[in-house]
């Protein structure tokens, strides 16, 4: 993956947005279907874009994501109920900073080894970026560190209708059974490996890299006459 160097002057022709897309990975190819995502763990710190991302999506994209038409009073309980420490949940951010695309991957208690043998995981996407794969690239990037975690089996409830999501799941490979208007995937996971650890731990700081430049890019914004 070829990098620019982000150590470029600020001259009146460039603004921070161009100083900040010329720091970015490059990506030829079409927009939509980017070779890298920047995909950051959240914490608790980032409950409040949480909760901004989620009331964002539209009642039915709300019922495909928590299988009912969630009211802005359901999504609040579920965003403040969020436990950073036990789950995961991973994040894909615009220039602004935006929260456009995000997933939630519950772990199921821990077994005798101390490893939790299974996994929950749900995803939503704005409207404005659909169709640039972000449903995909959370999902593998969910897999990935699910199974750097000893975990062996990862459930996804949707709504039978989504069918983005489930081609998505079943080019994984798993198994999809469909009740009523529901379908449950399940999918069993390899064991991790030296390259998939390492793959998380480069992904981890390129992503945390992008959030920075994207920080550091608004600052200048507010600061530019």
């Amino acid at each position: 993956m070829r990098h620019r160097s982000p150590h470029l002057p600020l001259t009146m022709d460039r603004s921070p947005t161009d100083l900040l897309e010329a720091a970015l990975p490059s990506n030829p190819g079409p927009a939509k279907a980017p070779r890298w995502v920047p995909i950051r763990t959240l914490g608790s710190h980032h409950r409040e874009r949480v909760l901004a991302h989620l009331l964002a999506l539209e009642e039915r994209d709300r019922w495909l994501r928590f299988g009912h038409a969630a009211s802005d009073e359901q999504i609040a309980l579920y965003a403040q109920g969020m436990d950073f420490d036990r789950d995961e949940v991973f994040g894909i951010f615009n220039r602004r900073l935006r929260l456009v695309a995000m997933a939630h991957l519950a772990f199921a208690p821990r077994g005798d080894a101390g490893e939790p043998a299974a996994a929950e995981f749900g995803v939503s996407v704005l409207p404005s970026t659909r169709g640039r794969g972000f449903g995909g690239r959370l999902f593998e990037h969910a897999i990935m560190h699910a199974r750097n975690r000893g975990v062996r089996r990862m459930h996804v409830h949707l709504a039978r209708e989504n069918s983005p999501m489930l081609a998505i799941v079943r080019r994984a490979g798993a198994h999809v059974r469909t009740e009523g208007g529901d379908a449950m995937a399940e999918l069993d996971l390899p064991a991790d490996t030296l390259g998939s650890q390492i793959e998380e731990l480069l992904g981890h700081h390129a992503a945390d890299f992008d959030y920075r430049l994207k920080l550091q890019a608004l600052r200048l914004d507010r600061l530019a006459p």
